[in-house]
């Protein structure tokens, strides 16, 4: 049952977590040098290399969640995982964006440091639709 709306949900999360991460920086210096998101594995602070890290496996998560189908409970619990995954990883880059110092070393921040958000609200969407989907099935089971 790939072909259900929360797997379409899902695999465009993954997508976007895992692939569109090579395609938009998350912000450019002020000597206009952009920083995308494996550029971070290369410096000193643990933060900065969590954000990798993360979007990673936000992208791992999500596409197992996928071929999870014929367990809807788990695929919901995945889905939730990926979406305190993002959460997590939108605080870290909120966090950072506070604290790095204004022109110094972020001169403008890029597309990349709102995809957690594109994930969680697919996620969220997915969440629905696999609720759905099991609301159905027990609907039907009380009929019996």
């Amino acid at each position: 049952m790939i072909q259900r709306i929360q797997s379409i949900y899902l695999l465009v999360a993954s997508l976007i977590s895992g692939g569109l991460i090579f395609v938009f920086n998350l912000w450019e210096t002020s000597i206009k040098n952009k920083v995308f998101t494996f550029d971070l594995l290369n410096d000193a602070s643990i933060m900065q290399k969590m954000i990798p890290i993360l979007f990673i496996a936000s992208s791992i998560v999500s596409l197992i969640t996928v071929f999870l189908f014929k367990n809807r409970q788990l695929q919901f619990v995945m889905g939730r995982i990926v979406i305190l995954i993002n959460l997590f990883l939108l605080g870290i880059l909120i966090y950072l964006l506070l604290t790095l110092s204004g022109e110094a070393l972020v001169s403008e921040k890029g597309i990349g440091m709102f995809l957690p958000v594109l994930v969680v609200l697919l996620s969220v969407l997915a969440n629905k639709a696999i609720k759905k989907d099991e609301d159905l099935v027990k609907s039907v089971d009380r009929l019996r």
